[in-house]
């Protein structure tokens, strides 16, 4: 059985549950104030047009930062949803922006990316279907971003993973283990080797572990949660992990660390694989 039939099929009714969470605020997207409105930054963002990177490329360029993207497809590249308004589903183009096509997978291509500028901070935000991409693409491309970043002397790293790896486990509503012990198996396998080699690379990095995403508008809040997770939207993920690489690290409390985040705290957590969710309908 597919992981998307499967998983879209699935209904997930939770009880409410009551959680600690630290609020992370976030200033509303575009007014250039706030923690994330710094310029002049290069940063790189690895998988490009997924739909959380693509909204972590279109607030970088347009708090007036350079990126530096890599995909496989650069056409696949689009404004998003959540923070594009009108402008949603365009092509995402810009004089500082600069895509290259590629393999994460192959070491000469990731070099690309950090012979295309001075970097100051990566995001990774890998995504796709193991039938299409491999069992093993999270961790062997992130490996060889960390070795990119090491040849070239970047240190700081933020890297999109999910609630329920690693010692978040207990933090994914009861249903949808039931996913990651079977379908998503091989995927949540990946992602948790993924994580090894972050946290075992020397590196600044944070590890970001979203709970249930949508498409929808940022909110400007971000609750770092250590109970169950619940819902947030793909844009205040990307602002997250704007801040986790472009802040000082004496403002930046995630340094180091994996935090589970979202922006409904201490709610059931219908997980929503549906083509509305992902931005296709």
């Amino acid at each position: 059985m597919k992981v998307t039939i499967a998983a879209s099929l699935l209904s997930l009714s939770l009880s409410l549950s009551l959680s600690t969470s630290s609020a992370f605020v976030v200033p509303t997207f575009g007014t250039q104030q706030g923690p994330n409105s710094q310029l002049d930054a290069t940063i790189a963002v690895i998988g490009a047009s997924g739909l959380t990177s693509a909204e972590c490329v279109y607030q970088l360029l347009e708090a007036g930062d350079t990126v530096i993207g890599l995909t496989r497809n650069p056409a696949n590249l689009k404004i998003p949803k959540g923070s594009g308004g009108s402008s949603a589903d365009q092509p995402l183009v810009s004089d500082r922006l600069n895509c290259i096509a590629g393999d994460v997978t192959n070491m000469e291509d990731v070099r690309k990316v950090f012979e295309a500028g001075d970097i100051d901070g990566v995001i990774v935000g890998l995504g796709g279907k193991t039938s299409d991409v491999g069992e093993t693409m999270l961790t062997d491309g992130t490996k060889n971003v960390i070795a990119a970043m090491k040849e070239k002397g970047v240190s700081r790293i933020s890297v999109v993973s999910s609630i329920g790896v690693g010692d978040s486990e207990n933090q994914a509503p009861f249903a949808f283990k039931l996913l990651m012990y079977t379908v998503m198996k091989k995927i949540f396998t990946d992602k948790n080797a993924q994580e090894e080699a972050v946290i075992n690379s020397g590196l600044d990095y944070c590890i970001v572990r979203p709970g249930g995403l949508t498409v929808d508008s940022p909110t400007g809040v971000i609750n770092v949660i250590e109970g169950e997770a619940g819902s947030i939207t793909r844009a205040d993920v990307a602002s997250f992990c704007i801040d986790s690489v472009k802040l000082p690290k004496e403002e930046f409390p995630y340094i180091g660390k994996t935090p589970c985040i979202s922006s409904v705290g201490g709610v059931g957590w219908t997980k929503d694989r549906s083509k509305a969710a992902r931005g296709e309908m």
